[in-house]
């Protein structure tokens, strides 16, 4: 601390000042010298300062090397990555073979594949088509009415023993079951009541061409419908039994997902440069049909779980760095962040990586945007984007990158059940890295979210573990292995650079 004028040193202001504060300036200096001066030494300080510092002191030294290992272990890391420009280089690599896939396959659909079980699928359709099949609906009620056998909706059912994954898809769909909802039955009376007036108020909307929230949905009613969530239910139900896509009927969610980066579209014949929404990134319209005309000269799509993360992307500017997309839903995926996820794979070709927690339900989020939701399972088709590649963060990177044990969480007992489930899930038991990762991390009972990175710095995430992530999964990708999802075989000159282990998980 800067000591205070001494009194002939005083500013007219200072001496003007309250009475108590001469004292205090008056002392300060004196204070000062007597602190600074030293104090003789007694005996027996003397004969322990001679002895050299007890083994305690060696302990806490040690601790404070080792406390201090991690930042040693960050440099090291970041002394590994190569330029930019050899980065970038193998990059378009991955991005080219993209291109090339995309090209050369054709995605393949139920009508393609010979099941045992029947399938339903909904499409997307027109606001007439859907208006004629609730008229139709209406009709043959209003027909069972006059005949006096009252009415009911075959709803398909959505239950979760309803549901399958197919490998050759590699996504989950419904089968297709239907369950009765009558009108006569006090167990589903109020069910049915509620059907009907989500069909009147969806064909309200389609006829006056406008589109509006589930929220909007449920104020219209209220009383009826008492919680969101059963009108958000029905509302499905309603998509599923007519055979489209949720966005047909013209309800869609609240704004959720956000996106920023190499990526230009139009939205509602607006056009939005997305490098220039600042670090909060442009709002993904919850109105897909109003995007149109993406360009974009990203090399790939990084999707991440959380906005803590994608902000610290937008902010340091990633994606000029290394060209690419950023996309986020803040957490549990949306309808509309799913559908633009899939629409820039599909119209771009390019290859999309993942950046979620070291926990059972950032997996999960990464399996609603690859295989689909069970809820929504209907339209998965639609919904889904097969062959994201899960660059991290992964629980074989707690210890490979070092991350402090201060940093990482114990896992509950209902995160423990989380990861077992998922290991019982056949989308899981086809990717051998992924049962592999989840091993790791419900044996060790740890877990870390994105931001334990920023122990070794807030940037680090930015300027050495992705960049070091995307030097690392392009080398090993392209370098000498190939992906049956099953097996891994290693050419000889790629294999003496890495153990078959760690690139199990680089390309899992």
């Amino acid at each position: 601390m800067k000591p205070g004028p001494i009194p002939s040193q005083r500013s007219p202001r200072m001496q003007k000042g309250n009475s108590h504060l001469p004292f205090f300036v008056d002392f300060l200096p004196t204070a000062a010298l007597r602190l600074a001066a030293p104090r003789p030494m007694s005996e027996k300080k003397r004969r322990r300062t001679d002895a050299g510092p007890p083994a305690a002191s060696t302990s806490a030294s040690a601790a404070s090397k080792k406390l201090r290992r991690p930042d040693s272990h960050a440099q090291g890391l970041r002394k590994q990555l190569k330029p930019d420009a050899e980065i970038l280089a193998s990059v378009r690599e991955m991005y080219d073979a993209a291109q090339s896939a995309a090209s050369s396959s054709k995605a393949l659909t139920l009508s393609d594949l010979s099941l045992s079980a029947a399938c339903r699928e909904v499409s997307d359709r027109d606001a007439a088509s859907v208006q004629l099949a609730i008229e139709r609906a209406v009709l043959a009620m209003a027909r069972s009415i006059l005949a006096g056998r009252g009415f009911s909706f075959d709803v398909p059912s959505r239950a979760a023993s309803n549901q399958l994954y197919v490998p050759e898809l590699d996504r989950i769909v419904l089968r297709d079951k239907s369950s009765s909802r009558p009108f006569a039955s006090l167990s589903t009376v109020r069910k049915a009541t509620i059907t009907a007036r989500v069909l009147s108020l969806v064909y309200a909307v389609l006829r006056r061409d406008i589109h509006v929230t589930k929220r909007d949905l449920f104020y219209t009613d209220v009383k009826l419908f008492q919680d969101q969530s059963q009108s958000d239910a029905v509302l499905d139900d309603v998509s599923c039994m007519l055979g489209c896509t949720r966005s047909s009927l013209h309800v869609v969610a609240s704004e959720k997902g956000v996106v920023v980066g190499r990526l230009v579209f139009t939205d509602d014949g607006d056009r939005i440069d997305c490098t220039k929404m600042g670090i909060g990134g442009k709002a993904i319209p919850p109105n897909i049909d109003r995007v149109g005309n993406l360009e974009s000269d990203a090399l790939f799509i990084l999707l991440v779980e959380k906005d803590a993360a994608f902000m610290r992307l937008a902010e340091d500017r990633f994606y000029n760095r290394f060209p690419c997309i950023i996309v986020t839903a803040k957490g549990q995926p949306d309808v509309a962040t799913r559908l633009f996820l899939r629409r820039m794979k599909t119209e771009l070709k390019l290859p999309v990586l993942a950046l979620v927690d070291s926990d059972p339900y950032g997996l999960k989020i990464l399996s609603v945007y690859m295989c689909g939701s069970k809820n929504m399972s209907y339209d998965s088709s639609n919904l889904t984007t097969p062959d994201i590649k899960w660059l991290g963060v992964r629980p074989s990177d707690l210890d490979k990158y070092r991350v402090p044990e201060q940093c990482r969480l114990p896992m509950t007992e209902q995160d423990v059940k989380a990861g077992k489930d998922l290991l019982e899930e056949d989308f899981v038991k086809r990717n051998g890295g992924w049962v592999k990762e989840l091993d790791m991390m419900v044996k060790t009972r740890q877990k870390a979210e994105i931001q334990a990175l920023s122990s070794f710095g807030f940037q680090y995430l930015t300027e050495v573990y992705l960049p070091l992530k995307n030097q690392q999964w392009v080398t090993f990708s392209h370098g000498g292995y190939q992906d049956d999802r099953k097996a891994w075989t290693p050419y000889p000159s790629v294999g003496q650079m890495l153990n078959v282990d760690d690139v199990l998980l680089l390309n899992a």
